[in-house]
């Protein structure tokens, strides 16, 4: 799946920190896939500001990246943003993910 910057960080922030062995396992991987690579760091300028936020450069969002994401890791993720959304915690940040996770168009 073709995934923006933001995108593959807000991935990261809506992962469970908990669940079973096989959860968690799943989660290590995508956490890997989905993480900036030093290549990426670099050439995107990264920086995590005083406050916690972090930034990069625009061409960071415009270049998405290939993530081959499992049938399991999807359905993670799909049940982290249903929960979202049934909680009413969606925010605009998620937009496009759920779009693309849930095929609503």
């Amino acid at each position: 799946m073709l995934l923006h910057m933001s995108e593959r960080l807000m991935l990261l922030s809506i992962l469970p920190k908990e669940g079973n062995f096989l959860t968690l396992k799943i989660v290590r991987k995508l956490r890997e896939d989905l993480s900036l690579s030093e290549a990426e760091h670099k050439e995107y300028d990264f920086k995590l500001l005083d406050d916690g936020r972090v930034t990069w450069s625009k061409e960071a969002d415009a270049q998405p990246k290939e993530i081959t994401i499992g049938e399991k890791a999807t359905d993670i993720i799909v049940e982290s943003l249903t929960a979202l959304d049934k909680s009413n915690k969606l925010t605009d940040a998620h937009f496009t993910l759920y779009e693309k996770f849930l095929n609503i168009e």
